[in-house]
């Protein structure tokens, strides 16, 4: 008897520990966390810090995402990273990625959150250089790296300004020395992010003689900076990239809530940025380019696609599509959050 109830308990122990090696087994699977790989178009700056946040909140966590972000080097790099498959999602211009698309056709990428209602694309110059009004940019010199992002617009702004492009000299400068040169008085203005451009040259220049004309204030209809998606992610794991957005927004709101606490994800992040110039940079972004009118109204991350067809009308100026593409040849707004989540409080 003794023996047989040693042998029962034994059978029960065994069995015991077999299941939960078993649970043990099973439970990674069960809580494994969807890796994100996501590029930036450029540094760690104040204008990232929703992404940031989001992260260092936890917000992605608890959408079942392991979300890592690399900073890019302008516009077309996150495309490129993207259309490669080395990156899952990313965060850049959509003008340019209407043109990539049309050179691209087989690269089925999507915009899927549009964060930059506006477009920050800005002419910078100076007062002392005589540049107080576009016209004004006739008879000068413009600093513009050919593959800058506002440089693309050159031919909207133009056309919509009336300036004679003839009697503007332009200048293909390198990125690194574009406030430079503005500063040092080697060109009479710049393209460049408002953000980043103008706010890098009033510093350095006597008070009240950079000047900054915000193309979206001047004619130009464009969108600006999207959240975008691979097709392969988005068609594998689509609750990955609603639940990514999910977290998005979460953080956005953060942001926008408090500025200044923000800037405790990107300086860490950052060695060589100043809290004070990265949150300038961010209210900037903020107010121009993220909380338009339209935003205010309908919320963040969507697009008016009566608007977007302008666009791509006046893109058109800029560029000859092979195939002229549709709003929705762009953008995706089946993986948004539900419109109530979005609103701006």
């Amino acid at each position: 008897m003794k023996s047989h109830l040693t042998s029962s308990v034994a059978r029960r122990a065994v069995l015991g520990a077999a299941l939960g090696l078993a649970a043990f087994a099973t439970a990674p699977a069960s809580h494994a966390q969807t890796a994100v790989k996501f590029s930036l178009d450029w540094k760690f700056e104040g204008p990232s810090s929703p992404f940031l946040v989001a992260i260092d909140k936890g917000y992605f966590k608890a959408e079942g995402l392991d979300v890592t972000i690399d900073t890019g080097a302008g516009s077309v790099e996150p495309l490129n990273r993207l259309a490669s498959g080395s990156y899952d999602m990313a965060f850049g211009d959509i003008n340019s990625l209407i043109k990539f698309l049309d050179k691209n056709k087989a690269t089925k990428i999507k915009a899927v959150f549009m964060l930059y209602n506006n477009p920050p694309f800005a002419i910078v110059g100076r007062e002392s250089k005589g540049v107080n009004s576009p016209k004004d940019l006739e008879g000068r010199k413009l600093g513009a790296p050919a593959a800058d992002g506002a440089y693309a617009q050159w031919p909207i702004f133009v056309a919509a300004n009336k300036i004679d492009a003839s009697k503007v000299q332009i200048q293909n400068v390198g990125f690194p020395i574009r406030e430079p040169m503005l500063i040092s008085g080697d060109v009479d203005a710049i393209t460049g992010f408002a953000f980043s451009s103008y706010l890098n040259v009033v510093k350095k220049v006597p008070k009240g003689d950079a000047t900054v004309f915000l193309m979206s204030d001047y004619g130009v209809k464009l969108y600006g900076n999207a959240i975008m998606v691979h097709p392969k992610f988005a068609a594998e794991k689509p609750e990955a990239v609603k639940g990514f957005l999910r977290a998005f927004v979460k953080g956005l709101k953060d942001v926008v809530a408090n500025p200044e606490a923000a800037m405790a994800s990107v300086l860490p992040r950052n060695p060589v940025a100043k809290k004070e110039d990265e949150l300038e940079r961010l209210n900037y972004a903020l107010d121009k380019n993220i909380l338009t009118e339209e935003v205010k109204v309908n919320g963040y991350g969507g697009i008016n696609t009566g608007r977007m067809a302008v666009a791509i009308d006046q893109l058109a100026m800029t560029y000859s599509f092979e195939t002229k593409p549709k709003p929705e040849d762009i953008f995706d707004a089946s993986f948004l959050p539900p419109a109530a989540s979005r609103m701006v409080k």
